[in-house]
């Protein structure tokens, strides 16, 4: 018989695989969030363009609470433009009146 035996650490593993599904969820929904300030400003960051529509002014910080765990979004500051997403909006949901 062989003295080679592998032991598995369940938990580690399952705490593992949340992590990196919340890590990519973050990271998704983050990658949304500023396609979408894109399409509105008609332009992409840095970008000079006569159809810009308005202009980026930086992101702040929202947490939002998905199955996979509590994640961070950057949400797109935009001037000129008001910025609204579906994720924004459930934000406005979720959030008391006065935290917007």
């Amino acid at each position: 018989m062989s003295d080679n035996i592998i032991q598995l650490n369940e938990d580690l593993i399952k705490n593992n695989l949340k992590d990196l599904v919340r890590n990519s969820v973050e990271e998704t929904l983050n990658a949304l969030l500023d396609h979408e300030a894109d399409e509105l400003v008609n332009a992409e960051k840095y970008e000079r363009s006569g159809d810009r529509k308005g202009y980026r002014s930086g992101h702040y910080e929202r947490n939002f609470s998905t199955t996979a765990g509590d994640v961070t979004l950057k949400m797109p500051k935009l001037k000129g433009i008001q910025f609204e997403t579906a994720i924004h909006a459930r934000l406005r949901k979720a959030a008391p009146c006065n935290s917007f």
